[in-house]
């Protein structure tokens, strides 16, 4: 969603979230009313309707025009067919937040297991350890081959138990190791 529908979109419902608008709304969705017959359904001041239709119309949601000294308002159904199509749809409403729910689940798995670039513990649960080697597993360059003792000081530096991060990052994929030397499988 661009951040241009975004902006209108939290206007919109900036605007709709208060209960007299929203009462204006459906009274319009009836027909089109002047600022006195709204105020006496409403019971209120005209220019406290006035108000809410003064922001109504900013948005866009509203029309009006003057029928002799009296502005007559009514809803601006092409408005809200252009809000359905644009932002409304599903493929927009999906797109409010830029990380999906994987990206957060995996923050906080990362959050809970990883503190001042150390694995706190390694999981023992198989989904939350394989978050937490891929965390480990992007700490290596790709294409670097690493003799058995440096990649031991290296792990040894994010956790004392290098030996069972050695077999981990092996068992899932995420190393490959041959003569002594280990590296970083890339993704394709």
């Amino acid at each position: 969603m661009s951040q241009a529908h975004f902006t209108q979109l939290l206007q919109f419902f900036k605007i709709l979230g208060h209960e007299t608008r929203l009462q204006i709304v459906g009274l319009l969705a009836n027909g089109e009313r002047s600022v006195g017959d709204l105020a006496a359904l409403l019971k209120l001041t005209e220019p406290t309707v006035s108000h809410h239709l003064a922001m109504m119309k900013e948005l866009g949601l509203l029309g009006v025009r003057a029928e002799g000294t009296t502005r007559i308002y009514g809803l601006d159904t092409t408005f809200l067919e252009r809000m359905s199509k644009d932002i409304f749809s599903p493929a927009n409403l999906a797109n409010l937040v830029e990380t999906n729910t994987e990206d957060a689940s995996e923050q906080k798995i990362l959050q809970t297991f990883v503190e001042d670039n150390r694995i706190k513990e390694i999981p023992a649960r198989r989904q939350k350890r394989f978050v937490v080697l891929k965390w480990l597993v992007n700490q290596f360059e790709h294409g670097v081959r690493y003799p058995e003792a440096e990649m031991n000081a290296r792990l040894k530096q994010y956790h004392p138990d290098h030996a069972a991060l050695r077999r981990y990052l092996i068992e899932n994929g995420l190393m490959q190791r041959e003569n002594g030397f280990y590296w970083r499988i890339d993704e394709t």
